[in-house]
């Protein structure tokens, strides 16, 4: 654990934010050398004052950043820092990420994620859709994002559980102050299959100002957001707003005209948000990101011959399970709209679209406009 404490000291430094962070990192490489560096050097990097400059060469680790890496040693705690390889991909890119996130469970930094937000009083509907969307999207293999809240969050974690999918928690708390804490026990189960994340130190309370902190990283680790009833002033609309500023998607799942809890469902529907009914809206709005995934591990597989595999290894097949061979065996090397291929193989389309991602993934199969699909070229013998 102490290879952690140059990494919590300089996050303790007055004048020091997430921004100035990031930027002192990318400078020098790792906060030890940010305090090695002389007020010359510190002075040439953007952002730094001279008040800030003298703050961090005067520095000293304070003493309670001992006592929260023994308590995350004793709670199976793990610090990811923005120089480790499981920080997650998506989340470097944003303005101010957190310098280091402290974990329970397991994060994968590559993985495609989906944020689901909402009201912490939903009606029936609200529940429910939230829940078909998150157990769908997690059955076709994306890790559902949340916040852990009553209503919605908890509704979209649990969907995600019972379809044995992934699901991360975001809280705007310490992680050993679980909030709400009804969810202690949904929060165990997050961490055995996913994980429960948050920025700030173990035994930080879930004040107020750290709410709209913590949905930064629900929608900044997500390529897309979905909110399921938001009422006109509603902290879900924070999170969709900073989606839209992190150029991630943001969806909306229509309500009731009648009911207050879609207002700001509906405004979002009006200023561009693409509208949701199942799970094979969101990855169609999402394909064009994993479209540029899928084209990136071609890119690689490419350059195999350099990497020290044979030609053979790059004509592999990749293993499929009976569902995906279903699907292929549907395919032509012409486009066929989902809906079709759905009726042909007698699969819903939320899990038709699912299994043509993880097709998509694996480039086996191409997505054209208008959810049409087709054999990639050479992908079968």
């Amino acid at each position: 654990m102490d290879r952690f404490i140059p990494w919590l000291s300089l996050k303790s430094v007055r004048g020091v934010g997430n921004h100035t962070f990031k930027l002192l990192v990318e400078r020098f490489g790792s906060p030890e050398n940010v305090f090695c560096a002389s007020k010359k050097e510190l002075l040439a990097t953007t952002g730094i004052t001279e008040k800030i400059a003298s703050a961090i060469l005067s520095h000293k680790p304070p003493d309670s950043i001992k006592k929260v890496l023994d308590a995350c040693k004793r709670m199976g705690i793990t610090v990811v820092t923005l120089n480790d390889h499981d920080y997650p991909a998506l989340l470097k890119e944003i303005y101010d990420p957190p310098p280091y996130l402290y974990v329970l469970g397991r994060i994968e930094p590559d993985a495609a994620c989906i944020s689901i937000v909402g009201s912490r009083n939903p009606t029936s509907y609200g529940l429910a859709m939230a829940t078909r969307l998150a157990s769908d999207l997690a059955a076709s293999g994306i890790t559902v994002v949340s916040g852990m809240a009553r209503g919605i969050d908890t509704a979209a974690h649990r969907g995600a559980l019972k379809a044995g999918g992934d699901t991360y928690a975001v809280l705007g708390s310490g992680l050993a102050r679980i909030y709400p804490p009804e969810n202690t026990g949904l929060a165990r189960d997050i961490a055995g299959q996913g994980a429960v994340i948050s920025e700030f130190p173990v035994f930080s309370d879930p004040e107020p100002h750290h709410f709209p902190a913590r949905n930064r990283i629900i929608s900044g680790i997500s390529l897309g957001t979905i909110v399921v009833e938001a009422a006109q002033r509603s902290g879900s609309l924070i999170t969709a707003r900073l989606a839209m500023e992190q150029n991630r998607e943001v969806f909306a799942v229509p309500g009731s005209i009648k009911s207050a809890k879609s207002t700001g469902t509906h405004g979002l529907l009006k200023q561009g948000a693409a509208l949701v009914e199942n799970a094979a809206d969101v990855l169609s709005g999402i394909s064009h990101m994993l479209s540029h995934i899928s084209k990136q591990d071609h890119l690689a597989g490419d350059n195999s011959i350099e990497s020290g595999h044979t030609a053979g290894d790059k004509k592999k097949q990749p293993s499929l399970d009976m569902d995906e061979k279903l699907v292929l065996q549907t395919l032509e090397p012409y486009p066929i709209h989902i809906d079709d291929i759905a009726r042909k193989i007698k699969m819903g389309p939320g899990k038709t679209a699912g299994i043509l991602l993880r097709l998509e993934l694996k480039g086996l199969v191409i997505q054209e406009p208008g959810k049409r699909f087709l054999l990639r070229e050479g992908c079968i013998e």
